[in-house]
């Protein structure tokens, strides 16, 4: 099955349906079933989904179809893996504050993950 690839700001739920290759009936299940899948509703009530909507479907439907995750176990993955990058702790610094090496060391470090993350959820 050919996948059509479709560059927008916003899609439809139409357009992620022909995205990912799923009737749009699973994707407003998994709505239900993951709570971390929560696209944006338009004015009209018309779910928009954005790129990271997209990837974060792509992922499950790889646990799911892919790597045989049961729904159940698919949530307890995607729950151990978004708690493990909430726990990224971002330090404050004023601009007058002087830095030292051990402050730079962390911001890269969480920059670094910050990339790890983004990068994973790529296409």
């Amino acid at each position: 099955m050919k996948i059509k690839e479709i560059k927008k700001l916003y899609y439809s739920i139409g357009d992620v349906s022909e995205i990912t290759g799923l009737k749009q009936y699973v994707l407003r299940y998994w709505e239900t079933e993951f709570t971390i899948l929560n696209p944006n509703k338009n004015t009209a009530g018309n779910r928009i989904y954005k790129d990271k909507d997209i990837a974060l479907i792509k992922y499950i439907q790889n646990l799911l179809y892919t790597k045989k995750f049961t729904i159940k176990g698919a949530k307890q993955h995607l729950k151990e893996e978004f708690n493990k990058n909430e726990n990224i702790q971002v330090k404050t610094i004023k601009l007058n504050s002087s830095l030292n090496k051990e402050d730079l060391l962390n911001i890269r470090k969480s920059l670094s993950d910050i990339i790890s993350i983004v990068n994973k959820y790529k296409d």
